[in-house]
């Protein structure tokens, strides 16, 4: 009987595996059941156009035109749908809805622990979420923090007053002192210690290497054969985006430090690791502090910053509106404190509403 020789088998086994490899993919897409779904033709096959437009900065734009020609639901990749549809957002976010997150946020973050903005897991995140609840509680921050905050922001506003001074027109870059006010506060709040960036009036070299390796991360996420090799090239540049930074991990330290230090008393983290320790939300250790604690001034620095500088623009943009909202805010007590602003409601609804 005749054989096959090995070379002749190996070829077969090549051969074969290319045609399960070429096969799966169109099985998947003859069979998915978000062929029901209204999108591209070629959303069903491949998600480079929307790869393309997400690491030329244009994701928005694409989803957005896809929304315009199919509607509230379409999809956008072979496993990806967006929705646009009010129901469907709360019934997406709603709790225990069973929408988890993507395995795209682990890979964003690249690093060996997740943290409450990464994990997708619900008890986990739940867990995680509890042990945060008290700290960050309007009622514990007001009682810790506010006097912090307000330091802030009124450094803030006349930095503003400063440069409207100074300019030819009066025109200050609001979006500016809001990032430099928010990665203060952030900073403070979660390390301990400010970056003195409003006092500066320029970046600090902590949040320019944190904004590069989290834009490393973005393209990591996307590509990771461009994370690996970035990491492996001799450039600063390159290792700030792939490669992480230890200044991003000696602030991280600093924050275990401070929460260690008088008693516990110099982050939001002070209390955490106790009530860990008792049971309450799971555990957590220094190196979570660590990583949490960078998260946090991630997530609270731009998005702050961004939405104050469109509030200040929608309020401006209306002449009347602004008016009424300066009538309001002029009736506040001398020694006003933020549950007294809390209780405006022209400006408590326009800040709802931008």
């Amino acid at each position: 009987m005749a054989s096959l020789s090995p070379s002749w088998a190996s070829l077969s086994i090549l051969v074969l595996v290319a045609v399960v490899l070429a096969i799966r993919p169109i099985i998947r897409g003859l069979t998915s059941p978000l062929n029901k779904v209204p999108g591209p033709w070629y959303a069903t096959w491949t998600n480079l156009p929307l790869k393309f437009a997400v690491i030329s900065g244009r994701r928005i734009h694409h989803v957005h035109a896809l929304h315009a020609h199919y509607g509230p639901y379409v999809r956008i990749a072979p496993t990806e749908i967006a929705v646009n549809s009010l129901a469907g957002f709360k019934q997406i976010h709603a709790i225990n809805s069973g929408f988890t997150k993507s395995p795209w946020y682990e890979t964003l973050v690249n690093i060996e622990r997740l943290g409450v903005f990464s994990m997708s897991d619900p008890k986990q995140h739940a867990a995680r979420r509890k042990l945060f609840a008290r700290p960050f509680s309007k009622t514990n921050l007001r009682a810790h923090w506010e006097p912090a905050v307000r330091e802030k922001v009124q450094l803030a506003v006349s930095r503003m007053q400063e440069d409207a001074r100074s300019s030819a027109n009066g025109a200050v870059d609001v979006m500016k002192w809001w990032t430099f006010m928010a990665s203060d506060i952030t900073s403070n709040l979660m390390f301990g210690e400010s970056l003195h960036t409003l006092e500066h009036g320029e970046v600090s070299e902590y949040m320019r290497v944190l904004m590069q390796t989290l834009k490393g991360g973005g393209i990591g996420a996307e590509m990771p054969l461009v994370r690996w090799i970035g990491r492996n090239l001799p450039f600063q540049s390159a290792r700030e985006l792939f490669g992480g930074n230890d200044m991003v991990e000696d602030y991280g330290r600093t924050a275990v430090s401070n929460m260690k230090a008088s008693g516990g008393g110099k982050n939001v983290f002070a209390n955490m690791v106790a009530e860990a320790e008792k049971g309450v939300g799971g555990t957590l250790d220094d190196r979570d502090v660590e990583l949490e604690a960078t998260s946090f001034v991630i997530a609270g620095t731009d998005t702050t910053a961004v939405s104050l500088t469109y509030l200040v623009y929608a309020v401006l943009s209306s002449p009347d509106l602004q008016r009424q909202v300066e009538d309001e805010v002029t009736g506040l007590p001398e020694a006003y404190v933020e549950a007294d602003v809390e209780k405006l409601p022209l400006l408590s609804a326009v800040i709802e509403e931008t």
